[in-house]
């Protein structure tokens, strides 16, 4: 088995209801994202976590606001490293490449939010970087979105992410599965 790591992508308060961008199953996310990581934790397998900022002046994920923090269950323990990232691929202008490179990473397996953006665009990288890459579909979180006046539910772009991923850029899996292999 190759050396791999744990990718928490942006589990932070502004996803919870009570912040900016409420997310639909960001509470299910969590709790099954608390499995995948405390699996993780045990067996001593790497780990990084991603924090999304955007500029003092933006609507949302403004540094030093509460919005920015990572989600009491996900908070990195002693010396995880914490990225923070202004892009939604975890690897623009970021450090997690040089992290995974320093730990002989060669599989990543990914969690957090969203589905449709930030996951996408971090495993989409972390292939083309030459990864391997594992997605935990209900370790995973997005929101309704709309195009030309057309309302795309929740499952559906959670759905039509998750098969785009599986298709051309690795396994997608439940927390379940990951947990037993």
């Amino acid at each position: 088995m190759s050396k791999r790591a744990l990718v928490v992508v942006d589990l932070q308060n502004e996803y919870l209801p009570s912040g900016k961008v409420p997310l639909e199953g960001i509470h299910d996310a969590i709790a099954n994202a608390t499995e995948v990581l405390a699996h993780f934790r045990k067996s001593g397998e790497t780990l990084v976590h991603i924090r999304h900022e955007l500029t003092a002046d933006a609507p949302m994920f403004v540094p030093g606001s509460d919005g920015v923090n990572i989600v009491p269950e996900m908070k990195p323990e002693g010396n995880e490293p914490v990225v923070t990232k202004n892009y939604p691929n975890a690897f623009r202008d970021t450090d997690l490449k040089k992290i995974l490179e320093e730990n002989s990473v060669k599989e990543i397996v990914f969690i957090g939010a969203m589905s449709h953006m930030c996951i996408a665009a971090s495993v989409r990288a972390a292939v083309d970087f030459g990864y391997s890459a594992v997605t935990v579909h209900d370790a995973c979180a997005t929101m309704d979105l709309e195009f030309n006046n057309t309302k795309v539910p929740v499952a559906q772009v959670h759905a039509a992410n998750m098969a785009a991923l599986e298709f051309a850029y690795g396994e997608v899996v439940s927390t379940d599965k990951l947990l037993a292999s």
